[in-house]
């Protein structure tokens, strides 16, 4: 039997100091924001709020009511002021007198924008009808799980009586929109006293004339439900009892970080895909539980939900018992393929004359019993907030099946909000993708001058980035200073040693489990050392050999496996130097490994080309500024080598290039994007200096 664990409660978070002297917009947005916090109220993106607030207007001067509501695709936990959409009430109120019935619902939404008060440009989403027409000031429209459990129970409407009396009502199913907010109308005109109200399959209206009061009613109600359904479900079976045990969490970790790549290559037909991984103990226990195919099968009920995870999870077929992952990747062509096949047929079955065309048939969720649940989307935040959704879903699955039965959306009506016309206009409005979008780079010597400003252009034009380096001071400052910018889903970074053969090979692993695999490998990591040859140690020759080359060669050798099996092609990036082409005074073994590594790159572009996999190399010269290989003996040395002091050593290089101009690690970070993008599609085996010109280094 498994208990239904303890749940700590909601808390009141509503602070009279903060609030005190707030205008009721202020008090909107503290109340949006303290429900936002919060994941069991609602997840990212999902409801809304409103409040009716009297304002001049500003032709007129007169008091008029604005209705201010979340404006279209905002999210409640992040939002500022300039998120709301402002309304004139008495235009909304005219929208009544227009509306021609069901069958012209969606035409209601092109007039919003002629209700708009003060030339706001935020746009008001489908939702502000449901706002407008109920009587109250304000307004809080949540997706809880613990209602959503209420909402998606067979017996939904007879839970809400008994759960909550007449304080809180109950509507049957109805997509959101006008036709929704008429209902909602009539249900506050014959229910003057209740609270709120539960809607099928959906969530969860409350209201008040006072915001703080409004924010507690919302707490208070959730906060039953889920008391209700602690003593409800204590000592009942969940799901079915469970028929599988987890693997051990590393065990878990290794088994996704196989998997990922094969399911990114054969989900990133039309554009590359990242993954998330989670194996939390909600996630854990619904894919071990012997109802979990069924209730899979069924899909989720929350619109929310459902646009962010599709109608339902892939189940991969995997035996935790008896782990067998090559069996697993033999199979998951087939399984992917089904779901496509099965997806098409779900389309045909449910299309209107006028319904956008067939979208990506890949799964979103992809559920492994013993493992875990993989999501894969665009880019790292919304597949991780798409498992952020499907936890929601299991978490309503857990509750109503529980104390009642699950249903899932009827498949018409999922279809009908997933190729919403309304939904394609949001879909056409969004910004072109950046040029790195969903790709996956992993940079060696990330923390370093060339290594970070590299990361920093690649994250500019939207791909996800793994540092790699053994300082790990520089290595989390550097994390630091790039996830303050670009956000902390795309960075992660791993302390690894280039010569240390299991750490690459756990690096290469660690970045699929995060992403999902892999797409550009930058091999930046290196050291300086300048010797007469008579002085050189054979430690300082290997030291020399193990880092710029066999270090390049096994991050390499775990790059290929990695892009061999996405079967998506791939972009290999070797930071050599001038002196793999140019011979130095006093640096033998520096540059003969360097050498090393250019030709491997050209060894390496040979083997890559009928994979698509490119392999190019950027010859920096003389990159003092960032570069940690100068902060050591090097600079000392190189100033010896040729006569000069060490503050003089800058302008010698420059002096000494034929363009006399100082070279940067933005400059070689332009030239690894070049090589990394698809500007470049048709290089491989390249050598682009980037050393202001230096004859010497002359490739013809």
């Amino acid at each position: 039997m498994t208990k239904s664990p303890a749940t700590k409660r909601l808390e009141n978070l509503w602070n009279d100091s903060t609030s005190a002297g707030m205008t009721e917009p202020e008090k909107l947005l503290y109340r949006s924001n303290l429900l936002g916090s919060d994941k069991r109220i609602t997840n990212y993106g999902g409801g809304n709020t409103s409040a009716k607030v009297m304002q001049a207007d500003p032709l007129t001067g007169d008091m008029v009511e604005v209705l201010w509501v979340k404006g279209s695709g905002g999210d409640v936990g992040s939002i500022k002021m300039d998120g709301f959409a402002t309304l004139y009430m008495e235009k909304l109120e005219a929208l009544r007198g227009i509306y021609r019935g069901l069958e012209f619902e969606d035409e209601m939404v092109g007039f919003l924008p002629h209700c708009t008060f003060n030339l706001n440009s935020r746009a008001a989403s489908i939702d502000t009808p449901l706002h407008a027409y109920v009587p109250q000031k304000h307004v809080d429209h949540m997706h809880p799980d613990a209602i959503i459990a209420i909402a998606a129970a067979k017996n939904s409407r007879e839970l809400t009586k008994q759960i909550f009396g007449d304080e809180i009502g109950w509507l049957p199913w109805k997509r959101p929109g006008f036709e929704l907010g008429l209902w909602l109308s009539k249900f506050c005109a014959d229910n003057p006293d209740a609270k709120g109200v539960v809607l099928e399959s959906h969530g969860l209206f409350t209201w008040d004339d006072d915001a703080k009061m409004c924010y507690e009613t919302t707490l208070r109600i959730i906060n039953r439900a889920m008391d209700w359904f602690e003593a409800e479900t204590a000592g009942k079976t969940i799901f079915g009892g469970a028929v599988h045990e987890s693997l051990s969490a590393d065990a878990r970790r290794a088994v996704a970080a196989r998997l990922m790549p094969a399911i990114r290559g054969m989900v990133s037909g039309e554009q590359h895909m990242v993954g998330h991984f989670d194996d939390q103990p909600a996630v854990l226990e619904f894919v071990n539980a012997a109802e979990m195919p069924a209730l899979a099968a069924l899909g989720t009920s929350c619109p929310d939900h459902f646009l962010r995870t599709k109608i339902r999870p892939l189940v991969v077929d995997f035996a935790p018992a008896t782990p067998d992952v090559d069996a697993t990747l033999a199979n998951l062509g087939p399984q992917v393929a089904a779901y496509r096949e099965d997806y098409a047929a779900y389309y045909n079955r449910c299309k209107h004359d006028n319904s956008p065309g067939l979208r990506d048939p890949n799964a979103v969720v992809y559920l492994i019993p013993g493992v875990g649940m993989i999501t894969f989307a665009k880019d790292k935040a919304t597949a991780r907030i798409s498992g952020e959704f499907y936890v929601n879903a299991i978490n309503v699955m857990r509750g109503a099946s529980t104390v009642s039965e699950y249903c899932g959306l009827p498949e018409q009506e999922a279809f009908d909000i997933e190729y919403w016309l309304l939904e394609e206009a949001k879909l056409q409005r969004m910004p072109k993708p950046k040029s790195l979008a969903g790709r996956i780079a992993f940079i060696t010597g990330g923390a370093g001058g060339i290594g970070s400003a590299t990361a920093e252009r690649y994250l500019r034009e939207g791909a996800c980035v793994m540092l790699a380096d053994i300082d790990d001071s520089a290595l989390a400052a550097t994390r630091d200073n790039l996830t303050s910018r670009f956000g902390a889903d795309v960075v992660r970074t791993v302390r690894m040693d280039v010569t240390v053969e299991d750490a690459v090979i756990a690096a290469a692993a660690q970045t699929a489990a995060e992403f999902g695999g892999l797409d550009i490998l930058v091999s930046n990591a290196g050291i300086a050392s300048s010797a007469p040859i008579e002085e050189t140690s054979l430690a300082l020759w290997n030291k020399n050999m193990d880092i710029l080359s066999t270090g390049y060669f096994l991050v390499s050798r775990e790059a290929f496996k990695v892009l061999k099996v996405q079967g998506i092609g791939g972009a290999i990036v070797f930071i050599a130097s001038k002196n793999g082409l140019a011979a130095s005074p006093n640096a033998s073994a520096y540059c003969t490994a360097k050498a090393a590594e250019i030709h491997l790159a050209r060894c390496l572009a040979l083997e890559g080309a009928p994979n698509q996999i490119r392999v190019n190399v950027v010859n920096p010269d003389a990159v003092l500024r960032g570069s940690k290989i100068w902060s050591g003996d090097w600079l000392k040395e190189r100033a010896d080598a040729y006569g000069k002091d060490t503050a003089d050593l800058e302008d010698h290089y420059r002096q000494r290039s034929l363009l006399k101009r100082s070279v940067l690690p933005e400059d070689i970070a332009e030239a690894a994007y070049f090589f990394a993008s698809e500007a470049s599609a048709k290089s491989t085996g390249n050598i682009l200096n980037v050393d202001a010109g230096n004859v010497q280094s002359f490739t013809r």
